[in-house]
């Protein structure tokens, strides 16, 4: 990767650092911090949140006709979504440990925090979590596949790409034959000292 590159990259990550704080001055805003892992909101705003709160039956009864018959639709991909936790699960725990790859923790991913917020009721929060788990699943599944495209053909597409993951940057340009042979193990040798994340 020239210097170019390397220092857009150096930007892009202090960009991400800086949104980090303002994302936690934010949650200071709204009266919220996090204690020893766990969220707490302060007493006056959990009491907002909870006279905001929409009850069930006004909840079912103000949806629209059509929201309510395609959820069965939207619900039924919970099956194909748990097939690809599962399978990308064990995929990752036989196949990275074959080749030195740190092994992907499935929990920085997949996480269930919205059932804390007392605005929501509880169809609300069951909303959430499928939408918390089928995300979830999928960031998960593509750190797992970015781990595995670093290590196997690390080498960018001729054509942009939309929505590459954080990897792909330090890939090897599309028809660099030398630099695909002289990166290779360089770019492996990275990735065994990632981090279990």
């Amino acid at each position: 990767m020239d210097a170019r590159a390397k220092d857009l990259l150096k930007r892009i990550r202090m960009l991400e650092d800086e949104l980090e704080v303002h994302v936690a001055i934010a949650h200071a805003q709204l009266g919220m911090h996090l204690q020893d892992g766990r969220i707490e909101f302060e007493e006056a705003v959990r009491r907002r949140h909870s006279a905001i709160k929409r009850g069930l039956l006004h909840y079912i009864v103000g949806a629209r006709f059509l929201v309510l018959i395609t959820a069965p639709v939207i619900y039924s991909l919970i099956v194909p979504f748990m097939l690809l936790d599962l399978s990308t699960t064990i995929y990752q725990h036989v196949c990275f440990v074959v080749y030195g790859i740190p092994r992907v923790k499935r929990k920085d991913y997949v996480i269930f925090d919205r059932r804390y917020l007392a605005y929501l009721n509880f169809i609300e929060k069951i909303n959430c979590a499928y939408c918390s788990y089928a995300n979830g699943v999928v960031a998960y599944v593509r750190e797992v596949g970015s781990r595995t495209e670093q290590y196997w053909c690390p080498i960018k597409h001729a054509r942009r790409l939309l929505g590459a993951h954080p990897r792909y940057a330090h890939f090897v340009a599309y028809g660099d034959a030398q630099g695909y042979r002289d990166e290779l193990e360089v770019l492996r040798s990275e990735l065994r000292r990632t981090p279990n994340v």
